[in-house]
């Protein structure tokens, strides 16, 4: 006997089981479970990342005084390479001609250093009292300028309280100019040592690094992409490192012979400044500059003719960086000018004044061994022009 619903309480309808309801809890989704830990692998590994490059910036800035002999040297490797493979063509051992070139190169250096320090003492000498020639020259171009800067003391001297207590001043002496720039003289000696050992090993080894690649690989497809790869980079290398050397003698020269003929004195010394400026892009154009004007106002009494010094040297430089350079390497060896300065103030930071000097040889190289690698292509194309 059926029975009968009361109306105070409804008819309860139990709802129907979802078919898929069991199958969703009995089987996660996989897909979301796999970007799940795909994302957290991805943040795990630029986290790594980013540790691993701030523990590199601090090893290089507090090993400095171990990693900067051995780049130099390496670059100066890179530098020679040509000569020892010419030399070795000439079936003179790889040994003797290392012997040979770094004879070469160390009388060559000493044999300028030695011509050249003369006349830079002279103007070394006769710094503190041209100083204030360069002064009294440049006083009727500053006119201006010291007017303003003396309404400005005024108006300080008028609002200063002078009824304070004068504070006791402490001097702290620090090291010289020359120890903060390039450090001690026993530090530069030790590593000028030091890059010499190493640069007549690698010179002598030759291909004996690459040998030792070869052997360590597994596999014959590896070992011969590999042959290829330090082959071309190395010569790429080799190539730029040279190129850049003699344009930057030709730039020497250039300025050595417009300092004659605008009668200035030890011109050779100007144009060897010059050539070693032109290893540090922007700063060391505008440090030569400075020089060259504050030169020329010690030598000539017309200040037309002292202010026409570094106009001089500022065009060949011109001519120079937006000609002749581009010319010579061509579009694919020309670096971006946002990366050379960012590199130039990085390695400035990371090795100082040293450093500066490498660094534009060091994001070429860099960019070169980059352009050879598929990996790390776009890092190359960032870095060009």
């Amino acid at each position: 006997m059926t029975q009968a619903s009361s109306p105070l309480q409804p008819d309860v309808v139990a709802p129907e089981p979802d078919p898929g309801a069991g199958d969703a809890i009995s089987h996660p989704d996989i897909t979301k479970l796999g970007e799940a830990l795909r994302d957290r692998l991805e943040v795990r590994s630029i986290a790594l990342t980013g540790l691993f490059v701030l523990a590199s910036f601090y090893t290089l800035y507090f090993a400095r005084a171990f990693f900067f002999p051995i780049v130099l040297a390496i670059l100066l490797d890179f530098l020679l390479s040509p000569l020892i493979r010419a030399l070795k063509r000439a079936r003179i051992p790889e040994a003797l001609g290392a012997a040979i070139v770094m004879v070469v190169l160390l009388g060559v250096a000493g044999g300028s250093v030695y011509e050249l320090m003369g006349p830079a003492r002279e103007w070394v000498a006769k710094l503190p009292s041209s100083m204030q020639v360069a002064q009294d020259r440049l006083r009727q171009i500053r006119k201006p300028v010291e007017q303003v800067s003396k309404t400005a003391e005024q108006v300080e001297q008028a609002t200063k309280i002078t009824d304070r207590p004068k504070a006791a001043e402490v001097v702290v002496k620090g090291p010289s100019l020359s120890e903060r720039l390039f450090g001690t003289t026993q530090t530069i000696v030790a590593s000028l040592v030091e890059v010499l050992i190493l640069l007549y090993f690698l010179l002598a080894a030759g291909d004996l690094f690459l040998q030792k690649l070869i052997k360590v690989l597994p596999q014959f497809s590896d070992k011969k992409t590999a042959v290829a790869i330090a082959r071309e980079t190395e010569a790429s290398i080799s190539t730029y490192l040279v190129t850049v050397t003699l344009v930057n003698v030709g730039l020497g020269i250039a300025v050595a012979i417009v300092m004659y003929l605008l009668r200035m004195p030890s011109p050779l010394l100007w144009g060897a400044l010059a050539a070693l400026a032109e290893f540090v892009p922007y700063l060391g154009a505008t440090a030569l500059m400075t020089l060259l004007g504050l030169a020329g106002l010690v030598t000539f009494d017309s200040v037309g003719h002292a202010l026409l010094i570094p106009a001089a040297y500022v065009c060949v430089n011109f001519l120079q960086s937006q000609f002749v350079t581009p010319l010579v390497l061509g579009r694919r060896l020309t670096l971006n000018p946002v990366a050379i300065f960012v590199g130039l103030v990085f390695w400035w930071w990371i090795w100082g004044v040293p450093g500066a000097f490498i660094a534009v040889p060091l994001i070429a190289t860099f960019k070169i061994f980059c352009d050879h690698i598929e990996a790390l292509a776009p890092i190359g194309e960032f870095l060009g022009r």
